[in-house]
């Protein structure tokens, strides 16, 4: 999730992301997006088991990699979307799950599980989370009688009031499903149609803009933005929602699986599966689904939830996970690149 900006909390102040670390069996050392779990969870597993949770926080998947890569050591949990947890994979960086230790594990939405099984095939890796859509936000009080997909980014009428996410495979996964496309067509004519289209809708846009898309759309500078409801939301009071419809379109629509996943070298294993399953509980899980308002991909807590959700299950089962690219990679890289400095 790129999702809640970057702020500090329980951040703690190590280099090289704890190389001096000790082995504390009373210790997690957690590596995620800022304000992802609600900072009660952590307290009740604390309180429960004895064990802190040390969180250090990442604003991109890009960056939680190359620190990864580049040494850094003593997490013990990763919180990476799905497409990263496929590289985290393939690097052979993560531990493969005892699922005897997981028992809450059964908790989990079949159909979420069935979404990541095309890299982790008998879910043995990655332990589901937050799946949630990156979808189109307008303001109803603005914007009338519009498209619900991407094609509202032709919308003339609308320039200069509108943002597209800065991140090259979120908008071109988009323009490529609005074509029909598949996000791992290898055809490069494919690719560069798709292109062309980023550089029509940029004509339209005020900016690409992952950081503060969601304060612009609530104070009112932009009508219609690209990104993630629970950024969008979180800055809204209840007459600003009341005038807000979030759209999961049919085409180009892409959904994200941020999942946990227990590194290879992870100093304190124990404590990171005791810590998953505690998450999974249908108690705890609860406090999850109420703090992002998305929808819970855990069954048994959706008895428990009072705060409906901005948008439900179903409407993620025809959203397309972002995936591991690398045989193109570096084609969209380029096309991207010429969409920027068009």
């Amino acid at each position: 999730m790129k999702k809640f900006g970057i702020f500090i909390s329980l951040l703690f102040l190590l280099v090289s992301c704890g190389d001096n670390k000790t082995e504390n069996n009373k210790v997690l050392y957690l590596y995620g997006w800022a304000d992802y779990v609600p900072s009660e969870i952590f307290d009740n597993f604390e309180k429960e088991t004895g064990i802190k949770v040390v969180e250090d926080i990442y604003s991109s998947n890009e960056e939680m990699f190359a620190k990864l890569k580049a040494g850094g050591k003593g997490y013990d949990i990763v919180t990476p979307s799905t497409d990263y947890v496929e590289i985290l994979m393939n690097e052979n960086m993560l531990e493969k799950l005892d699922k005897s230790k997981l028992p809450t594990f059964d908790n989990i939405d079949p159909m979420v599980l069935e979404k990541i099984q095309y890299f982790d095939k008998d879910n043995s890796y990655a332990v589901p989370y937050i799946m949630g859509s990156t979808g189109i936000a307008v303001n109803t009080k603005y914007v009338k009688d519009y498209p619900r997909d991407y094609t509202i980014y032709e919308r003339t009428d609308l320039a200069g009031r509108m943002t597209l996410l800065d991140d090259m495979r979120e908008v071109l996964t988009s323009a490529l499903g609005t074509l029909g496309y598949s996000q791992t067509i290898e055809d490069e004519t494919a690719i560069a149609q798709a292109s062309d289209l980023v550089k029509k809708w940029k004509k339209n846009i005020a900016k690409f803009d992952s950081e503060s898309f969601g304060k612009g759309f609530a104070n009112g500078d932009f009508w219609v933005v690209h990104g993630y409801a629970e950024n969008i939301y979180q800055e809204l009071d209840e007459e600003q929602r009341a005038h807000t419809d979030f759209i999961i379109p049919e085409k180009g629509d892409t959904a994200y699986v941020d999942s946990f996943v227990i590194l290879k070298d992870a100093p304190n294993k124990e404590a990171a599966y005791k810590f998953l399953e505690f998450i999974h509980r249908p108690e705890n899980y609860k406090l999850v689904s109420e703090h992002l308002e998305l929808p819970s991909i855990n069954v048994p807590a959706r008895e428990l939830i009072e705060i409906e959700p901005i948008y439900k299950m179903e409407d993620l089962k025809g959203s397309e996970i972002l995936r591991d690219i690398k045989k193109t990679l570096d084609i969209q890289n380029k096309y991207w690149q010429e969409i920027m400095v068009d």
